[in-house]
């Protein structure tokens, strides 16, 4: 490959490396913009979440066509291939972990029911501890740093230790008070999409690792609690 063609190449995975990252920050932004929404119950603010993953949709659609055609031109091999499917896969855990921050967000209406407006903090809390797991996490790809992405990986236990505590509290909120279900449920499943975000964000550590190192980190038992958790339900985006 002459230096043409090699700097042609490092230029293109730059290039997507950037979008990437500018896309993490998109979905960074929405997990507390969402989760702030929310409590306020604030309709515009979150209208507006919902449309902003539309940006999340069309960046992630672009640069899988731009790694399509990387992939056709160039076909990298070695650490040049796992940087190009890195870039694959973690563009596909940052979409739905936009997909998930506009879940919460499109439940803001839910949150007027709320009667005792300090179980919610619990929500935010969390949204804070997960959307400083993804800031993390971005920083790891952007200087791709193995050693910061096996930090993150290493501490989603934090994020299921919050999960449990604050899926217990909600629950004595709605045995309370049986006229808070409705809005408890809401909230249930608001911090469920927060506790999956953080599993995306220990998912895009373990690319970063292998993309780095060439070794898996889902080889070893990931650290991870079993959550308490109410029937799983996939929100429609």
């Amino acid at each position: 490959m002459n230096d043409h063609i090699v700097t042609a190449f490092t230029d293109e995975l730059d290039s997507l490396s950037a979008d990437i990252l500018r896309m993490g920050g998109m979905v960074e932004a929405m997990i507390m913009d969402a989760c702030n929404a929310t409590v306020a119950a604030d309709h515009v603010r979150a209208d507006q979440i919902v449309q902003s993953d539309d940006d999340v949709d069309l960046l992630e659609a672009d640069i899988e066509r731009r790694i399509a055609e990387v992939l056709a031109r160039r076909q990298p091999l070695a650490r040049d291939l796992r940087e190009v499917l890195a870039a694959l896969k973690i563009s596909n855990e940052l979409e739905r972990i936009g997909d998930l921050s506009k879940s919460i967000a499109k439940r803001a209406s839910a949150m007027e029911e709320v009667r005792t407006r300090s179980v919610l903090k619990g929500l935010t809390r969390m949204g804070g501890l997960v959307a400083a797991q993804l800031a993390s996490v971005l920083d790891a790809y952007g200087n791709r740093d193995s050693d910061l992405a096996l930090r993150v990986w290493e501490n989603d236990e934090d994020v299921d230790h919050y999960y449990n505590s604050y899926f217990r509290e909600v629950l004595s909120y709605m045995i309370e008070d049986p006229r808070t279900i409705s809005a408890g449920t809401h909230i249930l499943f608001m911090a469920k999409n927060l506790e999956r975000i953080g599993d995306h964000a220990t998912n895009i550590a373990e690319l970063i690792y292998f993309c780095v190192t060439g070794d898996y980190l889902n080889a070893r038992e990931r650290p991870k609690l079993d959550p308490v958790s109410v029937q799983r339900q996939e929100d429609t985006p």
